[in-house]
């Protein structure tokens, strides 16, 4: 197998030298350092190595326009947050030019392989920053996501379950692509950062270089509260708790929290495809992720934490208000794996 890798905004990876009977497939990702691209890029050379799909990777991409992709037949695999299609068959958000009656529609073109997670949600700032903490948030700018998708809608909430401030209102959300995000923090752009995190980050690593950064847990009093809770319950909502002890550390960077407790929300997300692949095909990709996790989780440090082979709905959020379910062939390959496999995320 040869395997030639481009990022940037055109084709991301391209594999080649597959065997002959091997389909040509799409793939989109996000940035660099990323649970959802490492995710599709390992995906892509595992299965070019068991000879299933010779597969073009495109980096860069904001994944709730991945989705209509998918919904469309324009790409044929992609990680999604799981708020996108709850959005989108609402009309909502990033998708309000859609509408709902098309929204529902689309929704119905997509399934599930597998879910991971999109990395945790929180709160860090330079040391020298006056914002200390969630309760330091108002009036201050801070750097809340890309222009659109779940990202910045997970950071919204999460600021005004946490310290009651709307953007807009009581601070200043302030936006860049994923490209330029690390530059955007470094830069001085914002006083804070409300993103998704990994651990180790990469994203926070690079920022460093400009000044040491803390890294704040929820408070467990906003994080126990019945608002927050009820967000936990939200599409593409999770809760993560973990002991300090077990996060790794990162060089410039402390982690701050009242009791040696990390809580955040993580935001899930989902390997989908349309749902017209055909059975064979999920089976095989999905099989591939189960039967190779130590692969995928030997990509970089934070896939440790990707909770990649997690299928109880309460750890996936799939379920309750998200309207997405596995494909049939990936329900086969969960199954013949020895996974329980939810009702309530079937078809």
């Amino acid at each position: 197998m040869k395997l030639t890798t481009t990022l940037g905004t055109a084709a991301a990876v391209t594999v080649l030298g597959l065997a002959a009977h091997a389909q040509t497939m799409t793939a989109e990702g996000s940035n660099p350092g990323s649970t959802p691209l490492t995710t599709i890029i390992t995906m892509a050379e595992l299965a070019s190595a068991a000879g299933i799909a010779d597969f073009q990777v495109q980096d860069g991409q904001t994944l709730t326009d991945s989705l209509v992709n998918v919904a469309r037949g324009n790409t044929d695999v992609a990680p999604v947050p799981l708020i996108a299609p709850f959005l989108l068959s609402r009309g909502a958000g990033p998708y309000v030019s859609i509408g709902a009656e098309e929204g529902t529609a689309l929704v119905g073109n997509v399934s599930a392989l597998f879910t991971l997670s999109f990395g945790a949600m929180s709160l860090y700032s330079y040391d020298s920053s006056p914002v200390s903490g969630w309760d330091a948030l108002e009036g201050r700018r801070i750097i809340n996501g890309p222009p659109s998708g779940g990202a910045l809608a997970n950071a919204r909430a999460m600021i005004q379950i946490i310290a009651g401030l709307e953007d807009g209102v009581g601070y200043e959300g302030v936006q860049s692509n994923w490209g330029q995000m690390s530059q955007f923090i470094a830069d001085g752009s914002g006083d804070g950062v409300v993103l998704p995190i990994y651990f180790p980050d990469e994203r926070i690593t690079q920022a460093s270089a400009a000044g040491a950064m803390t890294l704040y847990s929820v408070p467990r009093e906003a994080y126990e509260s019945e608002d927050f809770q009820r967000y936990l319950a939200s599409p593409g909502t999770v809760g993560f708790e973990i002991p300090l002890a077990d996060l790794p550390q990162q060089d410039g960077l402390t982690i701050s929290s009242e009791d040696d407790m990390w809580r955040s929300p993580l935001t899930a997300g989902a390997v989908v495809v349309n749902s017209d692949m055909d059975f064979e095909t999920a089976r095989a990709l999905t099989a591939l992720m189960l039967e190779n996790l130590e692969s995928f989780e030997s990509r970089a440090p934070y896939m440790r934490l990707a909770l990649l082979g997690a299928i109880e709905a309460d750890e996936t959020g799939m379920c309750g208000p998200n309207p997405i379910r596995y494909h049939p062939g990936a329900i086969a390959a969960w199954e013949e794996a020895g996974y329980t496999v939810p009702d309530c995320a079937r078809p």
